[in-house]
């Protein structure tokens, strides 16, 4: 008996394997191990494979916004608990919570900053702060923040990375979909572009409301853009999606986005795009005199005829 009363050697177990080791990390994608400061410094993607790893809102605001000119505006909101909502954890407890993970008070970052010396009103969404989720002073934040693009004549740029609507909210987090798109609606009105910015993942009532209204939608590469993650829908449907369904690159197949930008491109990018739509001169009121004045059927046949000219032209 004297083997199994021994006591047991003091040996560190090791609960949980760790995919890195004095700084080298592992892909998640590709499985290759790559240095942690080589990745910072190639903004958070990978080397090897070209995988964008999530970025926070502090990251994202220092890689767009031109350095030292980003000002945040609309703090004064903060979260609060109206409907004393408790699942497995109080819903207080949980924003307490993500507020010390984060390091931010919720889940969007709204300001105005430079591009490339053009003025711009920005928002983000942190997925670290409970998944970037929609709740009401999200909701609030976006809609300040459109509204002051609106008061000041300046374009809107939004980068979405989000679950979706904040449960814990109910119906209080889905009315920030109307109420965004909304004051989308009248930044459109206004004559002044919108670009939304699509990052992995972007799902849920994000993508349902202000995420898919751009004027121009921009996506990182293989990044999730859904209502419903592909595994509710293949649960729903009971058939297996076909590969890569849902990511920016069959979305953009299919016509969803306007197109496909790497992280390493995306301010210059949006520079382009936003001097484009700024600086051209715009004759939109004499373009509606014109509809106003003629039967839209005849405008219709106009513009049929010019087409099949161009084509007897091209052939």
């Amino acid at each position: 008996m004297g083997l199994f009363s021994r006591q047991k050697p003091k040996i560190k177990v090791q609960t949980t394997k760790k995919d890195g080791f004095s700084g080298w990390v592992k892909c998640s994608h590709c499985n290759e191990m790559i240095h942690a400061n080589e990745l910072q410094q190639n903004l958070h993607c990978c080397p090897k494979c070209n995988h964008h790893y999530r970025l926070s809102g502090t990251q994202r605001v220092h890689l767009l916004a031109d350095p030292g000119t980003f000002e945040e505006l609309f703090t004064e909101f903060k979260p609060i608990d109206p409907l004393d909502f408790v699942d497995t954890e109080a819903y207080k407890n949980r924003v307490v919570s993500a507020q010390k993970k984060s390091g931010r008070d919720e889940g969007a970052l709204v300001g105005s900053c430079l591009i490339h010396g053009r003025a711009v009103a920005l928002g983000v969404l942190d997925f670290s702060f409970m998944a970037g989720s929609m709740g009401s002073v999200v909701g609030e934040r976006l809609t300040s923040i459109i509204e002051y693009g609106i008061e000041n004549e300046l374009p809107v740029v939004i980068v979405s990375a989000s679950g979706g609507a904040r449960m814990q909210e109910s119906i209080l987090s889905l009315m920030q979909m109307a109420k965004t798109s909304a004051a989308l609606a009248k930044l459109h009105e206004k004559g002044l572009p919108y670009l939304s910015v699509l990052t992995n993942p972007t799902s849920g009532g994000v993508t349902a409301s202000f995420a898919a209204l751009g004027d121009i939608i921009l996506a990182e590469p293989d990044a999730l853009v859904c209502f419903a993650g592909p595994r509710v829908v293949e649960q729903v449907i009971k058939q297996k999606l076909p590969p890569g369904a849902q990511k920016s690159e069959f979305l953009l197949e299919k016509g969803m986005i306007d197109c496909i930008v790497n992280r390493h491109e995306l301010k210059d990018k949006l520079s382009v795009f936003l001097n484009f739509l700024m600086d051209n001169e715009r004759e939109f009121d004499s373009w509606i005199k014109e509809v106003k004045e003629e039967d839209f059927s005849s405008k219709l046949k106009k513009l049929m005829m010019m087409v099949d000219e161009n084509v007897e032209t091209t052939v």
